[in-house]
């Protein structure tokens, strides 16, 4: 039971705790025996036309920035919302799959206080800013007359997608796809958040050491997500954070002969050194100081979700995350809803042909739009 708690953990934000079983099992993992495998980071500009910084007002006349990754120009515009951590790029092989099998334009949007976007006050993550944001950077992008908007959110998201359509701050929305974020599954991990964020490591040497971590941890099941996406959640440190620690201790050594004093200087020098030219990555986001805000992403989400007034397409790692409303809802076919198994929580990239198809699928079910000529469905 502990372990099935433990893989049900991490609905609310972008991570979960490793899976049994680890990254051997994918079947992403297109590599031959004997390989040594590849973690080198990829660009985002394989998988996007442009990355362009969107200038909104908030509410106090302020400037803020956020960065948008764009593709495609014509049919709907699929606006992609990332999970707690995470950033735009944790779309990018999602939206290159996509992008081959329907007529459709990609806006994929790192939310507040992630990715490259910057704000004046990072460290309000409510639901109803990051919300308020969307709406912001719609009509920037489109002015008065946006085209269909279908609004896709992964995890934290998937809520904040919820929170935008109810408050209609899309006035063109299409519809709505949520990944893997379920109101009862979020708030029962809550209380385990803290201890998994403070299982992961601080640091790590390099961008390569991050994704091959991410890998093999199991939080990305599918290496070339992994490769282009850990940029995105990792970022270099400033050489301020990491040399105090070795010049502090060194100055803390008091020497009584005055010969070791000066060996002691020399080596206190040749530490700064060595430590200036290490550079090493951390997370962009710290996750575990955004718990104040988790129960306002989570708490309600089920019944909001009901009552959006837009086709819905709920799309899960695992069906036993149903909570009562959304059983009695699916019951009542409120909701079109698909279970992809074998995937860790971040659906989109572990599977993002299975993620594809099914959002083809739907909208073209719905006459959202139509599939690429030639393309064999």
């Amino acid at each position: 039971f502990d372990n099935m708690e433990k893989q049900l953990h991490l609905n609310l934000l972008g991570s979960r705790p490793p899976m049994a079983g680890g990254y051997q099992s994918s079947s992403k993992m297109k590599m031959g025996p004997g390989r040594k495998k590849d973690f080198s980071p990829l660009p985002w500009s394989q998988y996007f036309e442009t990355m362009e910084d969107v200038e909104v007002e908030n509410e106090n006349g302020k400037d803020i920035s956020l960065t948008v990754n764009l593709h495609g120009s014509h049919g709907p515009v699929l606006l992609l919302l990332h999970g707690g951590g995470h950033s735009a790029l944790s779309w990018a092989v999602f939206t290159a799959v996509i992008c081959s099998r329907i007529n459709c334009r990609v806006v994929a949007m790192d939310l507040r206080a992630h990715g490259d976007t910057k704000v004046k006050n990072p460290e309000d993550l409510s639901a109803d800013t990051m919300a308020k944001d969307i709406g912001k950077v719609v009509e920037a992008l489109y002015g008065e007359n946006p085209p269909p908007i279908m609004i896709i959110g992964h995890s934290m998201g998937g809520a904040i997608a919820v929170h935008t359509a109810t408050a209609n701050l899309v006035p063109s929305l299409l519809g709505l796809c949520v990944i893997d974020v379920v109101e009862g599954t979020a708030m029962d991990a809550l209380n385990s958040m803290q201890n998994f964020l403070r299982s992961r490591p601080k640091t790590f040497k390099s961008l390569e050491n991050a994704i091959e971590w991410s890998v093999k941890s199991g939080q990305i099941r599918n290496i070339e997500s992994a490769r282009v996406s850990m940029g995105g959640q990792v970022k270099k440190c400033e050489e301020s954070t990491s040399s105090p620690g070795v010049s502090n201790i060194s100055e803390g050594i008091i020497e009584e002969e005055e010969e070791e004093e000066v060996e002691e200087e020399s080596n206190k020098k040749r530490m700064k050194e060595e430590v200036k030219k290490e550079t090493i990555f951390t997370w962009r986001v710290e996750l575990s100081k955004t718990e104040k805000y988790w129960d306002g992403w989570f708490r309600g989400l089920s019944a909001l979700f009901l009552t959006c007034p837009v086709p819905k397409l709920l799309l899960l790692a695992g069906v036993d995350r149903l909570d009562k409303d959304l059983t009695i809802g699916q019951m009542q076919g409120k909701f079109q809803m698909q279970v992809l198994p074998q995937c860790g929580h971040a659906v989109h990239e572990d599977a993002p042909e299975k993620v594809a198809d099914a959002l083809a699928a739907f909208m073209v079910r719905h006459k959202f739009t139509e599939f690429k000529e030639g393309y064999l469905w």
